[in-house]
C-alpha cells in the first residue's frame, strides 16, 4: 500500500499535479518554475551587453539608455525587497561574506605587488628589446581572419563584452534571489564568488611570479610604468652573466654557483617609506613616485606575460556561477561571450594563448573546489521531514482512502510551513535595518566595481 514518507515526498508540492487540475493548484504547482520559464535574468543580461556595446555604435543613444537601464533595474530589485522571504538565510552568512572580501582584497593587493614586480625587476629595457613568445593561438587567429567572412572577422574584433560586464552580470545574478530565480541565500553566492575569486588571484600571483615571461606587447612596460631602465640587483648578478652566453650556462650547471665576476652593481633610488621600505626591492620606485602604495595604481593588468589570465578567470568564474544557479540557453550565451573575450586577449596581445587556456580550467576546477560555500544546506529540509513525520498517520490513512485532495492539501502544508518567513510575526525591525544595510551596500559595491573596471 502506502509507503512511509522517505525524502523523496519533499518534491511532490512541485511536481505533483492532480488529473483534474484546478486554478489554484495549478497556480500551486507552477509558481516555483515560473521565473526560470520566464528567462527574464537571461533578457535583462543581454539587454545590459547590449545597450553598453552602443557606446562604439551610437554615444548619444548610449549615453540615454545606459542611465535608464540600471534605473530600471535597480527600481525592479528594491521593489521586490519588502518581498524577499529569506532575510533570515542572509544573516548568517554575513561574517563569510565580510571575510571573503577582505580575503579577496588582500589577495588583490598582493597581486598588484607581483604584477610591479615582474616588470620592475628587469627593467625597461628587457621589457621593450625582449622579443615576444611564439604563439600558435595568435597564428591561428590571423590565419582565420583570411580565411573566415569578413563580417564574422568583425565580430570577433569587436569589443562586445569586458571585464566590468561580467562582474555586473554577476550581481545581476545575485541580485535574482529577489525573483527566486536563484536559490538564497544570495550573499552566500557572493562569498563563494569572492573566496574563489581570492583563491585565483594568489595562485596566479603565485605562477606568474615564479617565472618572467616577456609581454606580447613590448612597447607596454615603458608606456604604463617608471621603473629604472636597467635590471635589479638581484638580475645583475644571477641572471644577466648567463642570459645569453651558452658557455657560461654550462659552467653555471657544472659549478651551480653565481661565479660570474659582474663588478659594482647598480644600485636603485631608495626612498624612505618607514616601515614599508622592505617593498623598495620589489617595487623599484624612482624619484618621481610618491608613497608605495602609488607605485601600484599604474600596475592594472600588468605588462609582462602574466600566467594565467585574470580577466578570462573572472569571466569564468561568472559563468560557472550562472550556470550552477541559473541554468538555461541564457547560460549558452555567458559561455559563448567567455570564448569571445577570451579570443580576443589573445587577438589584441593582452595574453598568449596558453594564459586564456590555463585560466578556464583552473577557473573550472576552483569553482567546483568551492562548492562547500553555497549553495548553502537547505534548512528548510529538515523542517520538511520533521512535518512528514507528524502527519504520516493521516498522509497515510488519505492514500488509503484514495483521498488525492486530502494528500495535496496535506503535502501543501508541508511545503508552507516549512519556509523560513513567519507570516504571523511578520520581519523584525532587526532584519528590516539588514535589509537595508545589504541593498544599499550592494549598490555601492556595484557602483565602485563599475568605476574602477570600466575601462577594461
Amino acid at each position: 500500500m502506502f509507503k512511509t514518507p522517505s525524502a523523496n515526498l519533499l518534491q511532490l508540492p512541485v511536481f505533483f499535479k492532480p488529473a483534474s487540475p484546478s486554478a489554484h493548484s495549478f497556480s500551486f504547482t507552477t509558481m516555483r518554475w515560473l521565473p526560470l520559464r520566464s528567462g527574464g535574468l537571461g533578457i535583462a543580461a543581454v539587454s545590459y551587453v547590449a545597450v553598453d556595446y552602443l557606446r562604439h555604435l551610437s554615444p548619444t543613444w548610449h549615453g540615454r539608455l545606459q542611465p535608464a537601464l540600471h534605473t530600471v533595474l535597480a527600481i525592479i530589485a528594491v521593489s521586490r525587497v519588502p518581498f524577499y522571504k529569506h532575510w533570515s538565510s542572509e544573516f548568517r552568512v554575513v561574517f563569510p561574506f565580510i571575510g571573503s572580501m577582505l580575503f579577496m582584497i588582500l589577495a588583490l593587493l598582493l597581486e598588484a605587488l607581483c604584477v610591479r614586480f615582474v616588470t620592475a625587476v628587469l627593467g625597461l629595457d628587457w621589457n621593450s628589446r625582449t622579443a615576444p613568445l611564439p604563439d600558435t593561438g595568435q597564428w591561428l587567429l590571423l590565419a582565420l581572419n583570411e580565411k573566415l567572412p569578413h563580417t564574422l572577422v568583425e565580430i570577433l574584433r569587436a569589443r562586445i563584452i569586458g571585464l566590468h560586464h561580467f562582474l555586473m552580470l554577476f550581481v545581476m545574478l545575485a541580485f535574482s534571489v529577489l525573483f527566486d530565480s536563484v536559490k538564497a541565500p544570495g550573499l552566500g553566492l557572493g562569498a563563494r564568488y569572492m573566496f574563489t575569486m581570492g583563491i585565483g588571484r594568489l595562485l596566479r600571483a603565485i605562477t606568474f611570479v615564479s617565472t618572467v615571461l616577456p609581454s606580447a606587447r613590448p612597447w607596454c612596460a615603458t608606456t604604463r610604468f617608471t621603473v629604472p631602465s636597467y635590471p635589479h640587483r638581484w638580475a645583475q648578478k644571477y641572471y644577466v652573466p648567463y642570459a645569453s652566453d651558452s658557455n657560461a650556462i654550462r659552467e653555471l650547471l657544472r659549478q651551480d654557483i653565481a661565479f660570474a665576476n659582474t663588478g659594482k652593481l647598480l644600485g636603485d633610488f631608495r626612498p624612505d617609506w618607514g616601515r614599508m621600505s622592505f617593498l623598495i626591492d620589489f617595487l623599484r620606485p624612482t624619484a618621481l613616485d610618491g608613497p608605495w602604495y602609488s607605485s601600484l595604481k599604474n600596475a592594472g593588468g600588468g605588462c609582462n606575460d602574466l600566467m594565467f589570465s585574470g580577466h578570462v578567470l573572472v569571466a569564468v568564474l561568472t559563468a560557472m556561477a550562472w550556470t550552477e544557479a541559473y541554468g538555461g540557453y541564457s547560460s549558452v550565451i555567458i559561455w559563448l561571450l567567455v570564448g569571445h573575450s577570451a579570443q580576443r586577449e589573445i587577438r589584441e596581445r593582452h595574453h598568449y594563448s596558453v594564459d586564456c587556456v590555463v585560466a578556464i580550467y583552473a577557473g573550472i576546477l576552483l569553482w567546483k573546489f568551492t562548492s562547500f560555500w553555497w549553495p548553502a544546506k537547505d534548512a528548510g529540509r529538515d523542517r520538511r521531514i520533521t512535518m512528514l513525520e507528524k502527519i504520516q498517520s493521516r498522509l497515510t490513512q488519505a492514500a488509503k482512502d484514495y483521498d488525492i485532495d486530502e494528500v495535496r492539501e496535506l503535502l501543501r502544508e508541508v511545503e508552507l510551513g516549512s519556509q523560513e518567513s513567519q507570516n504571523n510575526k511578520g520581519p523584525s525591525t532587526r532584519m528590516w535595518l539588514f535589509a537595508c544595510a545589504i541593498v544599499v551596500t550592494a549598490i555601492t559595491i556595484v557602483l565602485l566595481a563599475l568605476m574602477m573596471t570600466s575601462a577594461g
